[in-house]
């Protein structure tokens, strides 16, 4: 097991842990979270023996092998299948073994080291590598090609399988989602759970370690904390122990406020039975584990644009590349107020393209692009952390788009986003990537977009920070279109789902769920078996199929008569509403009118709740029965 003692350390004045007593049992998978600058790689460096404490100790098993994801890729020509396998270190010491002893044509040191490679199962270790490869998102030709041909990001992916391969007692990943696309990330989630050693795992995807981990690990106020079970037992059971404190409170019901007026303003509104109710059941568990982030440093709110209109774009039958070969065709989308959509698709399928087309940035090759008059697009994308001005300071970026603004109203607004103090006045070269993204984003909500678009906005933030923007989303009131591989970021943020694949780009029936069983069927290899069993058992699948549609149907019904009575009492309460807006109803002549008014109202409203609870309950009910099916 790990064993942290009395644990206290240093980083030049800054006291960083105090008196640390935290043990880790083998097998654990192990979530290490808090705050940027608190700790955790430092953590790191001391279990990898790069650090020593200033007192107290840090115990690992001696005959333990440790695997870290490395940080620098040398320019190295080997094949990426090569590259993977000198993760097994004792498999290449005993490959090279071999060649010297056949090179000495000495049988018996060969037969040892066959014997040993059969121990270690060395003569799968290519298939393994191979399969690696494949789960991190790399075709079947790219595993030959050299690794300098590779990008920074691909790269980073390959460092991964090089830790993923070697054979390890302790695994310690640091964010290892961040050069990942959704796929690979459900991949590694498996991967992860299948990990026979200890894992200890820095993550800001609150889903993945929901998936991946059993014990956390938080580090705050010089100390670290064990929680028993995933991140969401977290949250919740640390929202439990900030409840008690009263200084919290009020906060805590202030943020819970916010949050209920979102689940209720968005149910009102629902109207797609399976997106509509995954998104309710985020928000709502929203409001449980905010006061587990009373304390965030980070609180802002998206500005009402300068001008809405509908359609604020338009896109119709256009086909997007590069060069003169379409990697998109067909594509037909019109953006409104209040839209908001997360794009799905394999990686490399166009989903950065799409983005970049309504952004302006990329020309269509053919068809129409109309955006409306005088409105402001914002984009961001990890490019644009590399053309900020790196001498100028947080508050000198603001005064750039507004030179009337005063250094106090600037260092407030960049205040919500984490930069206080001499932060707000120091040059913007030396900040790392996630203060880069939090700018960049400070950047576009001062400029009251119409149109959002985020391709992985995420990827440097910490959860705090990701926190934060899904709640100031929640309020924006402009179009919204997001990639992102943070599933909780598109479950809370996004009403409607697209897909981009096999070069077309169109709406997605279902949520997250049902995008993952469409990957899983997409990978599976179709295989002269199975479409022989599939063959005869065809009309047992349609009998079965029928019977579940039948039982079903009564709770479709059930849905579709509540969103239409939920249509025609929303527009009777507005009428209402509007009829009320009158100022001469209330004159005493008026009072039985009023009265009247007032109580069509009271009984519109009423009848709606019993209808909405009506719609929630039967999509449920398909629900739970679609998941036992």
């Amino acid at each position: 097991m790990i064993k942290l003692q009395n644990l206290s350390v240093r980083r030049g004045i800054r006291l960083l842990f105090e008196s640390v007593n935290v043990t880790i049992n083998p097998g654990k998978k192990v979530g290490l979270t808090g705050a940027n600058g608190t700790g955790k790689s430092s953590l790191f460096a001391l279990l990898q023996d790069q650090l020593h404490a200033d007192h107290g100790s840090v115990t690992i098993p001696p005959h333990w092998v440790t695997a870290h994801v490395a940080q620098e890729t040398p320019a190295v020509e080997i094949c990426a299948l090569d590259y993977a396998l000198q993760g097994d270190a004792e498999y290449i010491e005993l490959q090279t073994a071999l060649k010297q002893a056949e090179a000495l044509h000495d049988g018996t040191q060969q037969s040892e080291l066959h014997d040993k490679l059969a121990a270690i199962d060395g003569y799968t270790a290519r298939s393994r590598a191979g399969k690696l490869l494949h789960g991190l998102g790399f075709k079947a030709e790219q595993e030959l090609l050299p690794v300098s041909s590779f990008s920074g990001g691909w790269r980073m992916r390959l460092n991964l399988a090089q830790a993923l391969m070697c054979r390890s007692d302790l695994l310690l990943l640091d964010e290892p989602t961040n050069h990942l696309d959704l796929e690979a990330v459900y991949w590694l989630e498996e991967w992860l759970r299948g990990y026979q050693g200890t894992l200890v795992l820095i993550s800001h995807d609150r889903d993945f370690l929901d998936r991946v981990v059993t014990q956390v690990c938080h580090i705050e106020q010089q100390g670290i904390k064990s929680y028993t079970g995933n991140y969401s037992d977290f949250e919740l059971a640390r929202a439990e122990h900030l409840a008690n404190q009263q200084a919290a409170h009020q906060k805590q019901q202030r943020e819970i406020a916010h949050i209920r007026s979102y689940v209720n303003r968005f149910k009102a509104q629902a109207t797609k039975a399976r997106q509509a109710q995954s998104r309710i059941k985020a928000l709502e568990r929203m409001e449980l584990i905010a006061p587990a982030h009373v304390d965030s440093p980070f609180h802002f709110r998206f500005f009402p644009p300068t001008r809405l209109v509908a359609p604020l774009l338009s896109l119709d039958k256009i086909a997007v590349g590069y060069g003169e070969t379409p990697l998109l065709s067909g594509i037909k989308l019109s953006l409104a107020p209040g839209d908001r959509i997360g794009l799905l698709g394999p990686n490399g399928a166009g989903k950065s393209t799409l983005i970049k087309l309504i952004a302006g940035e990329l020309p269509p090759l053919q068809g129409k692009r109309k955006e409306a008059k005088d409105i402001r697009i914002a984009y961001f994308a990890q490019h644009q952390l590399e053309q900020l001005y790196v001498d100028d300071s947080p508050v000198k970026h603001i005064q750039r788009l507004d030179p009337k603004a005063s250094e106090g109203e600037c260092r407030n607004y960049v205040g919500g986003f984490g930069f206080h103090g001499d932060d707000a006045l120091a040059p913007v070269g030396p900040f790392s990537g996630g203060e880069k993204a939090r700018l960049v984003l400070a950047l576009l909500v001062y400029q009251k977009p119409a149109v959002l678009l985020l391709d992985e906005p995420t990827n440097h933030l910490d959860l705090e920070m990701r926190l934060a923007l899904t709640m100031a989303l929640q309020d924006f009131e402009g179009a919204l279109v997001v990639v992102s591989h943070d599933r909780h970021l598109i479950r809370t943020v996004a009403d409607d789902l697209w897909l981009v694949s096999d070069g077309q780009a169109k709406p997605f029936d279902g949520d997250l769920d049902d995008y993952r069983q469409w990957l899983l069927a997409k990978d599976k290899p179709a295989k002269s078996e199975e479409t022989s069993v599939a063959s005869n058992t065809k009309k047992e699948d349609r009998r079965v199929a029928a019977e579940a549609r039948q039982r079903l149907q009564p709770l479709r019904n059930t849905i579709n008569k509540a969103e239409k009575d939920m249509a025609t009492l929303q527009l009777v309460i507005g009428n209402v509403e509007q009829k009320l807006a009158d100022n001469s109803l209330y004159e005493a002549t008026k009072k039985d009118e009023l009265k009247g008014l007032l109580a069509e109202q009271a009984a519109a409203k009423s009848q709606l709740e019993l209808v909405e609870m009506a719609w929630l309950e039967a999509s449920e009910a398909i629900e739970l029965a679609t998941q036992q099916a």
